[in-house]
């Protein structure tokens, strides 16, 4: 891999993390955004610009790590596949159970609280939506949340991860033989939003781009020529401020409102990777040669995994403290998130430093 697709690489994939931030910090009503959510409150400055940024601008962020892990994984396909999948088993599952761990064992601390403990309820971030005391739910909840549904819900990317490594073989196939049909299964999947058990099918199609770019041999380090990334950022951007708008005037729970904002979704995001991938490279190669950015992108796995459910929590506590201070709900996204992130900086650089050994096992071997 050459060094300009490396650093790009690296700076799309700490961006991408930090931006989860914001995706995660929006203090809306409604606790859980999907790319077919309606807003249930009034159309405010507020509502609308945290709507537009946390379900919008900043949707093409995961289906950009997925291509990027395609590609890695396809790019180190020498090694066999049972020593990949050791690897990878090393790498993701074992900080995904430690990291679900560390969440749960959290929340049951703020749980044992009755002020912290209302700040959890009103969280409202459980994802079986069962925000009871977890000495209420039991050791048979808690092994469910602790495997299959974390309250550290980011973690889903792993685990969709380590599934897609399992079919490596399998997609890889099909792109060689099938590639067009398997692309347009791929892309469907991703489209209505199939998921089932362990397998979760947002990730396919752009974790099958990231292996068909590296087999094709396809320049992702430069724009094509052809490209125009002004018209895909003009309609990226337009297509997320429709769809916010139309987020809070469509009937909630109806077909048509599924389908029309999940399209618009699908599009804008679509738009988005093509226009931030190719628009930015200035941008990237500067930043790639600050002091800082080198230092601080070291943890970027220690951010992603270690900011929910302190954000959330965090977030739920400043805006019942601050209630009747003018905008306290734009502010709070807006600093709240910053402070998570460098705050989990801090902890992975102390941690680095005083426990290595639980570092690597914590963060796979990252970062070091």
């Amino acid at each position: 891999m050459n060094r300009i697709l490396s650093q790009k690489f690296r700076f799309f994939t700490f961006i991408s993390i930090c931006l989860l931030g914001y995706v995660h910090g929006y203090n809306l009503n409604i606790t859980y955004l999907a790319p077919y959510s309606t807003i249930d409150e009034p159309l405010s400055f507020t509502t609308f610009s945290e709507f537009l940024i946390a379900n919008g601008l900043l949707r093409f962020r995961i289906p950009i790590l997925f291509v990027i892990s395609g590609y890695l994984f396809a790019y180190y396909d020498n090694r066999s596949y049972t020593d990949s999948i050791k690897k990878r088993f090393k790498t993701l599952i074992i900080p995904y159970l430690l990291w679900s761990a560390i969440a749960l064992l959290f929340t049951f601390l703020l749980q044992l609280n009755s002020y912290t403990a209302n700040i959890v309820k009103e969280a409202g971030i459980d994802q079986f939506g069962d925000n009871r005391p977890y000495l209420e739910i039991g050791w048979k909840g808690l092994i469910g949340r602790w495997i299959l549904a974390p309250i550290a819900y980011q973690l889903w990317f792993i685990l969709a991860l380590f599934v897609y490594n399992l079919m490596y073989p399998f997609i890889l196939y099909c792109i060689r033989k099938v590639p067009i049909i398997w692309m347009c299964f791929s892309l469907l999947i991703w489209l209505v939003s199939f998921q089932i058990f362990i397998f979760d099918g947002q990730g396919l199609f752009f974790f099958s781009v990231g292996i068909w770019a590296q087999k094709k041999g396809l320049f992702l380090e430069k724009r094509p020529e052809w490209l125009s990334t002004g018209i895909f950022l003009i309609l990226f951007i337009g297509l997320c401020i429709i769809k916010t708008f139309m987020a809070f005037e469509l009937e909630p729970n109806t077909g048509t409102t599924f389908f029309t904002l999940m399209l618009l979704h699908r599009a804008s995001v679509i738009c988005g990777m093509i226009a931030i991938w190719y628009g930015i490279d200035p941008i990237i190669k500067k930043t790639v040669q600050q002091k800082w950015f080198l230092q601080i992108s070291n943890y970027s796995f220690f951010i992603f995994a270690l900011h929910v459910p302190l954000l959330p929590y965090l977030m739920k506590m400043v805006i019942l403290a601050t209630e009747g201070i003018w905008m306290n709900r734009l502010l709070s996204y807006l600093f709240v998130p910053l402070l998570v992130i460098l705050f989990c900086v801090m902890v992975g650089s102390l941690v680095k430093k005083y426990f290595l050994r639980a570092y690597l096992l914590l963060t796979g071997g990252r970062g070091y």
